[in-house]
Formats: C-alpha cells, structure tokens, sequence
C-alpha cells in the first residue's frame, strides 16, 4: 500500500514514513493510493472476529489493510496494548445505547480524556513510540486544538520516549474543563501555547510549519491533527463496530450522524463507506460556524476569517476552514489532484472560497457519497439536552446534541440512526447546568482538576513566535 497527495505528489510513500510527516511536501493531504474493499465475505469474517474477538482484533484487521510496513505480530501487540476495558472502560470500547426506536448514540467518550480523540489518538502515542523507536530517532509533535484534541494528543504522548509535543490552542475560547485538562499537565515533553485568536488562526500555524519543508526536516516537526492520516484510519474502525452493533446481518445499511467541525471524524465515516461499509446517510452536524452545511446545501464552501467564527457553546467546532475536507473533494473529484490543489491552494488563499454546485456529481451528492447536512445553534442544543434528559434520562455534551438535533431530521423509516458522541458532559457543565440546572456528574479521577496550577505561553497568532518557541525548546 503506497501513499499519495491530493495535491499530486506522488512519492511512494509507506504508511510509516507519511505516519511521521504529517502534510505531504506539495501541502497536500495524504491518502492510500486506493481504498481497500470489504466484499460479503470479508465484511461477515470482520462481523465475527467483532463479537467473538472485540475491538482490539477488529482494529487489527482493518488497519492491516493499510499498513503492510509494520510486522503482523507487531502491529496486533499495538491494536491490543492500545484498546483495553482499562483504558476505554468498557470490554467492547465503544459501546452502542439505544434511545428510542431506531436512535442510537455510539460511546467514544470514555477513554482517558472524555472525548471522542481518544479513540485514534492512544493508537497514535503507541504507533509513534514503536516507530519511533524502530528508528531510533526524535519526533516533535506541532499541533492545534479547539479543546479536545490537544489533551487527547498530550495524555496519549505524555512520557512517551523520543515525543515532544507542541500544543497550540484558542486563548480563552475553551471550557474550564478542557484548559484544566491540558494545562494542568507538567510532564518534560509536554508544551501548551494559548494563542490570541481562533481554532482557524492555530490550524494555520501548523500547516505553515508543516509546509516548511527546511524548518520540518530540521526540527522533525510531525502532526497529531487529523490532517495525519494515521489518526483518520483509526477512527475508521469504529463506523465497523457501530454497525455490527446496531446490525444482525450484512443486507442492512445504517446512517451515521457526526458533529462536525473540521470534517475529520466524518471523513473517517467517507472512507469506511468507500470501502463497502452499508452506510446510507453521513449526516454532518454543524454549529453556527456552518461552513460545510452551507456546503452541502448549496455547493459553495467559503471560509470565514477569525472576526467571523462564532464563539459556540459547542466550540470543538466553532472552525471555519475544515482541514479534511480537502480529502473528500479529491475523492469527489475523481482524484484530480490538480483541481484540488487550484481548489485549496489558489482559489481559497485568494478569495476565500470555491463552488462546486455546477459540477455533474452535486446533484447526486447524497446518492453517491451518502452526505446530508443540517446546523444546530444554542437554543437547538439546549432544547435536546433538556429533551434527551427529561425523556430518556441520559445527559449529553452540547457536541452530541448537535449531532442527534440534526439526525432527527434525517431518520429514514425502520434503519438504524448512529449519533457518534463527542464528549462527556462534564467537560461542558456551564451548557449543562444552563440546560437542565444540574452539573454534570464529575468522574472521580477529574474531582479537583480545575483547581490544579496551570503551565502555558500566551503568544499572538504569529508563525514567526512558535517557531522561535519551539527552536529554543525542542528536541532536533
């Protein structure tokens, strides 16, 4: 299995070396040369090694078919180090709970951070650690979050030998909870810059350092973003485990609904249906920074600048350029890596936007590739959460219930509706409490978190300050 860019460059790539660069050198994203297909046969041997092996096994055979630069036995050894009832609390990882009739909500929150990134980024830590070491070099890991991302990323690395990570994140735009989480860390390899500005502005600093080639190879800068493709194909595995969850057999097809921001975990949902998974609808969940429903609605993708992102009480996704989104054009492009880069490259560095309504496959955009879209705002997602409590007596973060307020609008007749939860709700207890006057339960693990000192560099969203930032204190 070769690697290229949806840009063109095309250097025969093994899953190893794009698992350590992050961006393609053209600044491009990575993808396998072809999606493997799941056949009948194939997709009922995955269906019983899920329930008679679990997640661990199922992780395995799936990533096998992207990566055959790993030994077998090494590869299993890191799929069953990595998903543990220990670490997920849960013997199937990522359990299914019915809500009512045909509703369900996919659990990917209970690993050592709460949210959904857990899920690819403890196989990321142990993916990195191992190569790394088979290398015998040193990583250092430039990233950006908008609140779950980066402790993800830091949890999953903190003491990992030849990691160092450097975090980037919106100064004051995320919940107490999600600042506590990360920068309450102290750990030698671990680094947390508050940047004055948006989620956009610290994408933008990391894709420029990504795309300076010299400064990369120098200090050995690689990615934990979904713009890795590593962290995307992980998340793959659990669309398979959802299904075989809400399935019997192989003649039925669910839908997939996912709170979206930055397309990543949506884009994980597009590559398991290009392989075969029967997946009828990916519903994409935004907030008010409704960039990509504009999209799918209308053809027209425009970015907003950080004047024009909305401050949400869902803010994982209060992102106006969708990093992975660029992968799902090129497929939709039919793999013109031309176009795409005119696309990302020149029409949206010079006027801030593309459309794409005229082209032939728009109109079967939903038949094709299975993309619906609808927009949740505030009042939408306290209206659900006070819904989903009352009702059902769940509580949910403000994430998962923009996802299940636009899934309802989407449920097709007798086929199961898959909401992919993002976080606990404690991690949002100021929605919560607002919504239903009652703060979330707090795991105990997490009782004084935010009473802990923090450790963080406040910085302008100035690329010429990380870099001096990261050269004075990394490892190269």
């Amino acid at each position: 299995m070769f690697y290229l860019s949806t840009r063109g460059y095309n250097g025969q790539q093994k899953f190893c070396d794009i698992l350590l660069e992050g961006l393609a050198p053209d600044g491009g994203l990575y993808l396998p040369a072809t999606y493997p297909q799941i056949n009948a046969q194939l997709l009922q041997r995955l269906r019983e090694i899920f329930h008679t092996k679990g997640y661990a096994h199922l992780a395995f055979e799936i990533l096998s078919l992207y990566i055959d630069d790993i030994p077998t036995e090494d590869l299993l050894l890191i799929c069953r180090k990595t998903y543990t009832a220990e670490v997920f609390g849960d013997p199937l990882i990522t359990p299914l709970r019915k809500i009512d009739g045909e509703l369900h909500i996919l659990a990917l929150s209970n690993g050592p951070t709460l949210a959904f990134k857990d899920m690819a980024m403890q196989l990321l830590g142990n993916l990195f650690e191992y190569e790394l070491k088979r290398r015998g070099e040193q990583l250092n890991i430039l990233g950006a979050t908008s609140g779950d991302t980066g402790s993800a990323a830091e949890y999953a690395m903190r003491g990992k030998q030849g990691v160092q990570v450097f975090m980037t994140s919106p100064h004051g735009r995320m919940s107490r909870f999600q600042q506590a989480q990360m920068f309450s860390l102290m750990d030698d390899n671990i680094f947390n810059i508050a940047v004055n500005g948006v989620f956009d502005d610290c994408q933008d600093i990391v894709k420029a350092v990504s795309q300076d080639l010299a400064f990369k190879k120098k200090y050995k800068i690689g990615t934990v973003n979904s713009i890795n493709w590593a962290r995307l194909l992980a998340q793959v595995v659990y669309y398979f485990a959802g299904y075989f969850q809400a399935t019997t057999e192989n003649s039925q097809s669910v839908s997939f609904s996912v709170p979206s921001g930055n397309f990543g975990n949506v884009c994980a949902g597009h590559v398991a249906r290009m392989m075969g998974l029967p997946v009828s609808q990916l519903v994409v969940a935004t907030n008010e920074n409704d960039v990509l429903d504009e999209f799918f609605e209308s053809g027209s993708y425009k970015i907003r600048d950080s004047a024009n992102t909305f401050e949400t009480s869902s803010p994982s996704m209060d992102i106006s350029k969708a990093s992975n989104f660029e992968r799902f054009i090129y497929d939709f492009l039919k793999q013109d890596s031309a176009r795409t880069a005119d696309l990302f490259h020149q029409q949206l560095s010079n006027k801030g936007a593309f459309n794409l309504s005229t082209e032939p496959d728009f109109a079967n955009l939903k038949s094709r590739y299975g993309f619906v879209s609808g927009k949740s705002t505030h009042e939408d997602r306290l209206r659900t959460i006070r819904r989903m409590y009352s009702s059902y007596g769940q509580v949910v973060d403000p994430h998962t219930a923009d996802g299940l307020k636009v899934a309802l609008e989407h449920m097709n007749p007798g086929e199961p509706m898959i909401v992919l939860e993002t976080a606990l709700p404690v991690k949002f207890a100021d929605t919560i409490m607002q919504a239903i006057e009652q703060m979330p339960q707090v795991p105990h693990k997490f009782k004084d978190l935010e009473s802990l000192p923090l450790r963080f560099e406040v910085m302008p969203p100035d690329l010429g300050q990380v870099k001096k930032f990261i050269e004075s204190h990394c490892n190269s």
